[in-house]
């Protein structure tokens, strides 16, 4: 049985669940809102939202992080030099001396679970609008083919494109060696339509796993 990932209170609470919501319960309907539909920046190669994006969660950085980062802030103070060289002046010197006397590491969680950390906006780190508001529709009419099942028309299609090449390592394959490979996992909102579909060997496919490789 896959380990429940440990979800600290601070994170359930960011992402509107209640915070006495188990784990497994959090992840189970946290895994069922990401997959309706997968990150615009996946899909599309670039973000649609905008400035919409910083209405929605920032997730915290993790507590290693936090205290790497106060570190640094405690050496800029005790050398007078900033990481990029420059001299430190008094208003950075008293900008760094507050944020070290308010930092209480246990405000920061110890880890923040795969699930949710890789649904990030890829620039500024929010939570992207997709988890709160996707629908599984298109910019179209057509309802977006999602689950496993691949029609014969498309895996013909894919096969001609590709050239009977696994587009991972490259190998010519057979026709009893072929493999489709979803770009963006199911799991992760990926659809079962061709521009998502590519030809992948045996080895390659099972080594992807679940990872998103566009």
């Amino acid at each position: 049985m896959k380990k429940i990932p440990i979800i600290e209170l601070c994170i359930k609470e960011l992402l509107g669940f209640d915070k006495n919501d188990s784990d497994a319960k959090v992840i189970k309907e946290w895994k069922k809102a990401s997959s309706r539909v997968c990150k615009p920046c996946w899909e599309l190669k670039y973000c649609p939202y905008g400035p919409l994006v910083e209405q929605f969660p920032l997730l915290p950085c993790t507590r290693s992080q936090a205290i790497e980062h106060n570190e640094y802030l405690e050496e800029c103070l005790r050398t007078g030099i900033l990481g990029n060289g420059r001299k430190l002046d008094e208003v950075l010197r008293k900008e760094f001396e507050q944020e070290l006397d308010e930092f209480d590491a246990t405000d920061y969680p110890e880890q923040i679970p795969q699930e949710i950390s890789e649904m990030g906006c890829n620039v500024f780190g929010h939570i992207c609008p997709v988890v709160f508001a996707a629908e599984g529709f298109t910019e179209t009419s057509k309802v977006r083919r999602t689950g496993r099942y691949i029609p014969f028309k498309t895996k013909v299609r894919v096969v001609r494109r590709d050239n009977y090449t696994c587009q991972h390592c490259g190998k010519h394959l057979k026709d009893n060696e072929v493999e489709f490979d979803h770009a963006i996992p199911i799991s992760k909102g990926g659809s079962s339509e061709e521009h998502n579909i590519r030809l992948s060997c045996f080895d390659c496919n099972r080594d992807k796993s679940d990872r998103v490789e566009i």
